[in-house]
């Protein structure tokens, strides 16, 4: 989903600017040299599509993943129902 991975970029760029500003070891990106900074924001844009792309993958298999047999019991959190049996759980 392409709005999810922009906002997914949005995030992990703050997430740096924060931490490198926090410990000192970065600059605030205004006084970044264009080109140094069009190739950060290009890097995190990769990076921000590439996770989207593996994670819509993994999310379209056609077997349950974790905790979805438990959800399909109940929509919500209940404490009558109990957990899985473990021969019916996917391991690893």
């Amino acid at each position: 989903m392409p709005t999810a991975s922009a906002r997914f970029t949005v995030v992990r760029l703050t997430n740096d600017q924060i931490f490198e500003n926090a410990t000192g070891v970065g600059a605030p990106p205004p006084t970044w040299p264009r080109k140094e900074l069009a190739v950060h924001l290009i890097h995190k844009a990769v990076y921000g599509f590439a996770t989207g792309a593996v994670a819509d993958a993994l999310a379209s298999r056609n077997r349950p993943g974790p905790g979805q047999p438990q959800a399909a019991v109940r929509p919500s959190l209940h404490a009558d129902v109990d957990p899985l049996a473990h021969k019916n759980a996917h391991g690893r």
